[in-house]
C-alpha cells in the first residue's frame, strides 16, 4: 500500500487476479455491461465488473447461473467481479416491499409475485453467483430523516454480522458496509461497528441518493479515517470523474456507478477532466475533433464528434456503444492515472494540473 495524502495505491488479491487501486467498476447489471461486449471492457481496460443480486436472483435465477458454472462462464468475464446483495433494488421498491429486523418482503417489478430476503438468503444467492468480492445485505434509508436512519444503521450492523455468520465460501471476499445517512456522529458509530467486524473489505453506501456533492465528500471525510488502512474502502454507486477524484483525495479504492453507460444511451459524454457534452447538439454537425483530444479510446482514435452525433441523431445502436466505450474508458484510466500519481507522490500535483470541473452538460 502506498499514499499520498490520504489517498492511496493498493493491490487486492482475487481468485481472478490481482485488483490495482484505485479502481472503477463498470457496472453489468444483469451480467452484460449495457452495450458493451466483454472484448470491449477489456480492450478499454477494465479489471472489475459489478453485477447485480436482486436481477439475477429474479432472471435467470441464481441456481441457473451456478449450474451453468457461476458468473465468470455464465457472461464470459474472466477477470474479478464483484455483486451487490440487492438490497439498494429491493428498498428502492418503496411501494412494494415491506421491512422487519429479519429481513424484507418485496414483489418482483416484473411480475409482481412476492420475494423474501433475508442477510442468509442474500449471501446464498450470491454464492451461488459466484463473484469474488459480495455484500451483507444493509437498508439503504433517505439521507435526511435522522430517526430513520438510526433505526436503518442498527438494522445493518445485525445483518451485517448475520451475513458473516452465513458465509461457507471462503474464496470469496466479503465487505461490509456503513450506513447512517448525512449524520457525521451515526456515520462514525457506523464506520467504527463495521470495522471491528473483520470483513475483507469496508463499502460507504447510502450515498448519492439525493444529498448534496459537499454532504457526500463530508461523510467521507468522516467514515475513511476510520476504516482499516489495510482494507479496501468501496463508495457505492458513485462514478463521475470529479467523484473519483474527490474520493480517491479522501482514501477511497473502489468505485462504481451506472452513469457511464447510462449517459452513453442517452447521447452523452464525459470529459476527461469533468463536464459532459450533449452530442445531440447541433454544433457538433460538422465538427473533426474527437470528443475528448486527451482520450485514448477506441471512439475517440477513430470517430468524429459530427459523425457521433449523425449516429445519436438516427438512433443508430452503434452510437450507445461507442459513447459508452469512451466515457467508460474516461473513468477506468482516470482511476489508473490518479494510482500513478499516488505512487510518484504527485497527487495534488497531478489533480491541480488536470482541473477536474463538475459535471453539467454542455
Amino acid at each position: 500500500m502506498a499514499a499520498d495524502g490520504r489517498a492511496r495505491a493498493g493491490r487486492f488479491s482475487t481468485p481472478h487476479g490481482m485488483l490495482e487501486t484505485p479502481v472503477f467498476a463498470p457496472v453489468g447489471t444483469q451480467a452484460t455491461v449495457k452495450a458493451v461486449t466483454p472484448a470491449q471492457l477489456h480492450e478499454l481496460g477494465a479489471s472489475l465488473v459489478l453485477a447485480n443480486t436482486y436481477h439475477l436472483y429474479l432472471r435467470p435465477g441464481d441456481q441457473l447461473v451456478s449450474d451453468m458454472g457461476g458468473l465468470h462462464q455464465f457472461m464470459q468475464w474472466p477477470k474479478p467481479m464483484l455483486t451487490d446483495s440487492g438490497g439498494f433494488q429491493v428498498f428502492s421498491l418503496s411501494d412494494t416491499r415491506q421491512i422487519d429486523d429479519d429481513g424484507v418482503t418485496f414483489r418482483s417489478h416484473l411480475d409482481g409475485s412476492a420475494h423474501r430476503f433475508t442477510p442468509e438468503r442474500a449471501v446464498a444467492i450470491q454464492e451461488n453467483l459466484g463473484a469474488d468480492i459480495v455484500m451483507v445485505l444493509d437498508e439503504c434509508a433517505e439521507p435526511y430523516d435522522r430517526a430513520y436512519n438510526e433505526i436503518a444503521m442498527q438494522r445493518t450492523h445485525a445483518w451485517a454480522r448475520r451475513s458473516m455468520a452465513a458465509r461457507t465460501r471462503p474464496d470469496q471476499a466479503m465487505f461490509g458496509i456503513v450506513q447512517g445517512g448525512v449524520f457525521p456522529d451515526l456515520r462514525a458509530r457506523s464506520a467504527e461497528f463495521i470495522a471491528a467486524q473483520q470483513f475483507e473489505g469496508n463499502a460507504i453506501g447510502g450515498l448519492s441518493v439525493g444529498e448534496s456533492k459537499a454532504e457526500m465528500y463530508a461523510m467521507l471525510d468522516v467514515v475513511t479515517p476510520i476504516l482499516p488502512a489495510d482494507k479496501p474502502r468501496y463508495l457505492m454507486g458513485v462514478g463521475t470523474p470529479e467523484d473519483l477524484v474527490e474520493g480517491i483525495r479522501r482514501g477511497v479504492d473502489i468505485f462504481d456507478c451506472v452513469l457511464p453507460t447510462r449517459l452513453g444511451r442517452t447521447g452523452a459524454v464525459f470529459l476527461r477532466a469533468g463536464g459532459r457534452l450533449n452530442m445531440k447538439n447541433a454544433e457538433f454537425a460538422r465538427d473533426t475533433r474527437p470528443v475528448d483530444d486527451a482520450c485514448a479510446c477506441y471512439s475517440c482514435q477513430n470517430f468524429s464528434r459530427a459523425y457521433l452525433r449523425h449516429l445519436v441523431q438516427t438512433k443508430e445502436m452503434l452510437a450507445s456503444t461507442l459513447l459508452s466505450i469512451h466515457n467508460l474508458h474516461t473513468l477506468v484510466q482516470l482511476a489508473k492515472d490518479l494510482r500513478a500519481a499516488v505512487l510518484r507522490h504527485e497527487f495534488e500535483l497531478y489533480v491541480t494540473a488536470l482541473n477536474v470541473r463538475a459535471g453539467a452538460i454542455e
